[in-house]
C-alpha cells in the first residue's frame, strides 16, 4: 500500500508540475497521469472510471450544446452592440456595461463560453474606437470569474463542487453566493473605472459612428434565436426545481440540449457537437482518475487530518484556511485540478468530525472562483480571453495582467473573507 500511494503522490506531483509549465496541452498530460495509475496498479480500470464525475461532465456537455446552437442566432452579438449604444459609446461607460453583461452571462451559461462570444465583439468595439482594448480585456476575465461564482453552473469548481455535495444545490448557491458576488463585481468593475477613466478617450465623430451600428442586423434568425430562449428558460428552470423533482443538473442540462436538437433539425447536430470543448471534458477525466488515485490509497485522508489538527477541527478556522489556501493556490494553478483535490479532502474532514462543512464548502466556492483572478493562468476563462487577444494582435502578458489581477483577487478574498464571518461564523 506504501508503494502504491508513493506512485499516486509521484504521478499527481508530476503532472501538476508539467500542467503548470504548459509546455504539454494539460489534457494529454491529465490522461496520460491517469492512465499511468492504472497501468502501475494503483487502481483498477473499473475504479477509475468510478471516479470519474459523470454529472460535471454531463451538465458541461449540456450547456455547450445549448450556447453553440443560441451563439449561431447572433443574439450575442446583438447584446454587446446594444450595451455599447445604450452606454452612449462612452469608453468607461462601455467597459462597465460589457464587464457587467460578462458577468450576467456567466452566471447563466458559463464564463469560458461567455468570453469565447463576448470578446470578439469588444475587440470590434475597442477597435472603432481606437481605444487601448486592454483595460476591456482583463475587466472581463475579472467579471467572468466573479459572475461564474455566482451560482452553480457559472464556474468549473462550482459545478464539481454541487455535483459532489448533493445538500449543494442550484438555489442554494444562488442564495449563499449571488449577492456577494455581485457585491464584488460593483467593486472591482469601480476600481477599474477609477483607475483607466482618465486613460480612454476617444473622438465624438468614432462615438457617432458606433452610435449608428444596426445591432438588428446581428439577429441572423429570429426563429432560432425563439426556440433557443425557450430552451436556455426551460433548462434553467430545471436547475432551480433539481431539488424538488429530484433530477440531476447533468439530465436536465443534456434533455434541454437534445431537445433543442430535436426542435432545431439535425442540421445543427455535428456541428454543435463539433464546438463542444472536449478537450476540456478529457481533462477533466483524467484528473478525476489521479485525484482519485490519492483518495484509494488514503493520500487524502492523511491531509485532511493534518488540516483537522492544524485548525484544531474549529469550523472557522477551517472555514479561513480553505478559503485563502484556495485564493492563492487557485492563482498560480488551475482551479479546476486544485477543486479536483480539495473535494474529496473536505468530505474526510467531515468524516473525521468537523459538523458543519457548509461554510467550508462556500469557502472553496469562493476561494477557487475568485482565486482564479489572480494570475493569467488561474482559470480556464483567462487562458481563453488571452489566446483570442493574441489572434488580434494583442498580447496580454503574464506580468501585465498579475499586476492588475493579483491586488483586485485579494481585495475580493478580503470581501470574502468578511462575509464569510459574518454569515456563518459569528
Amino acid at each position: 500500500m506504501e508503494n502504491q500511494a508513493l506512485i499516486a503522490v509521484t504521478i499527481f506531483l508530476i503532472t501538476y508540475a508539467i500542467i503548470i509549465t504548459e509546455k504539454i496541452h494539460r489534457t494529454i498530460v491529465a490522461l496520460i497521469g491517469g492512465l499511468l495509475l492504472i497501468m502501475f496498479g494503483v487502481m483498477d480500470q473499473e475504479s477509475a472510471v468510478h471516479h470519474i464525475d459523470f454529472n460535471t461532465i454531463g451538465l458541461l456537455i449540456g450547456m455547450m450544446i445549448i450556447v453553440s446552437i443560441t451563439a449561431e442566432t447572433g443574439i450575442f452579438k446583438y447584446l454587446a452592440i446594444k450595451t455599447a449604444k445604450l452606454a452612449k459609446a462612452d469608453p468607461v461607460k462601455i467597459l462597465i456595461a460589457l464587464a457587467i453583461l460578462t458577468a450576467v452571462a456567466s452566471a447563466l451559461l458559463d464564463n469560458v463560453t461567455t468570453v469565447l462570444l463576448v470578446v470578439p465583439v469588444t475587440l470590434s468595439i475597442t477597435s472603432k474606437l481606437n481605444v487601448n482594448p486592454m483595460p476591456y480585456l482583463i475587466s472581463q476575465i475579472m467579471a467572468s470569474n466573479i459572475g461564474g461564482t455566482a451560482t452553480m453552473i457559472g464556474d468549473p469548481p462550482n459545478i464539481m463542487i454541487g455535483s459532489a455535495v448533493k445538500e449543494l444545490t442550484f438555489l442554494a448557491f444562488i442564495d449563499n453566493l449571488a449577492a456577494i458576488s455581485f457585491f464584488i463585481l460593483f467593486v472591482t468593475v469601480g476600481i477599474f473605472a477609477l483607475i483607466y477613466r482618465k486613460r480612454l478617450k476617444t473622438t465624438e465623430s468614432l462615438k457617432a459612428e458606433l452610435m449608428k451600428s444596426n445591432e438588428r442586423k446581428e439577429l441572423k434568425d429570429q426563429l432560432l434565436l425563439k426556440k433557443c430562449l425557450f430552451i436556455i428558460g426551460l433548462t434553467i428552470l430545471g436547475f432551480f426545481l433539481h431539488q424538488f423533482i429530484h433530477i440531476e443538473t447533468a439530465t436536465i442540462a443534456l434533455f434541454g440540449a437534445f431537445l433543442l436538437l430535436l426542435l432545431t433539425g439535425e442540421d445543427h447536430l455535428e456541428s454543435s457537437l463539433e464546438r463542444v470543448e472536449w478537450t476540456t471534458l478529457f481533462f477533466f477525466i483524467g484528473l478525476f482518475v489521479i485525484v482519485g488515485g490519492l483518495v484509494d490509497t488514503g493520500i487524502i485522508k492523511s491531509i485532511a487530518k493534518g488540516a483537522i489538527e492544524l485548525t484544531k477541527g474549529d469550523v472557522a478556522a477551517a472555514s479561513m484556511l480553505i478559503l485563502w489556501v484556495s485564493a492563492i493556490a487557485s492563482a498560480f494553478i488551475d482551479n479546476i485540478p486544485f477543486v479536483a483535490t480539495m473535494i474529496p479532502l473536505i468530505k474526510d474532514m467531515g468524516a473525521m468530525g468537523i459538523d458543519n462543512l457548509e461554510p467550508i464548502w462556500w469557502s472553496l466556492a469562493l476561494g477557487a472562483c475568485l482565486g482564479g483572478n489572480g494570475t493569467l493562468i488561474g482559470a480556464s476563462a483567462n487562458l481563453v480571453v488571452a489566446g483570442l487577444a493574441a489572434k488580434k494582435g494583442h498580447n496580454i502578458s503574464f506580468m501585465k495582467y498579475l499586476l492588475i489581477g493579483f491586488p483586485l483577487m485579494l481585495v475580493s478574498i478580503v470581501i470574502s473573507t468578511l462575509y464569510i464571518y459574518l454569515r456563518y461564523l459569528l
